[in-house]
């Protein structure tokens, strides 16, 4: 089996969180991702085509980095179970030339974003 068609597409995005079981809560009930742990301080993660993980680190750096951005088909609906999930919404929703967007941030301090076409 070849990896021929992943080339020079991002592959696998990890985070250093505070907490894996607060990641793994919050990420399970705002977006409905899988997990498998790999022992207490590593989990891996599946939003069902694109795979990461978490990993405990004393200290955690947020912002400044890449913008991760997450599709929803409901952006009202989405929104909502972030903020049901324990997220803090840093912008809400507003328009963009390509839709609609909101930026959160999770337990740990990233700050990532939803966005819809609609």
């Amino acid at each position: 089996m070849s990896n021929a068609g992943q080339d020079r597409r991002i592959d696998y995005i990890e985070f250093s969180v505070k907490s894996v079981p607060d990641a793994k809560r919050f990420y399970g009930q705002a977006f409905g991702w899988t997990f498998e742990d790999y022992g207490p301080d590593y989990a891996s993660f599946s939003d069902g085509r694109l795979g990461g993980g978490f990993q405990t680190a004393a200290k955690v750096q947020t912002g400044g980095g890449p913008l991760v951005i997450i599709y929803a088909t409901d952006l009202e609906a989405m929104e909502q179970k972030v903020r049901q999930a324990g997220g803090g919404i840093a912008r809400p929703i507003f328009s963009f030339p390509g839709g609609r967007r909101f930026h959160f941030t999770d337990p740990s301090g990233y700050e990532l974003a939803v966005w819809s076409d609609k």
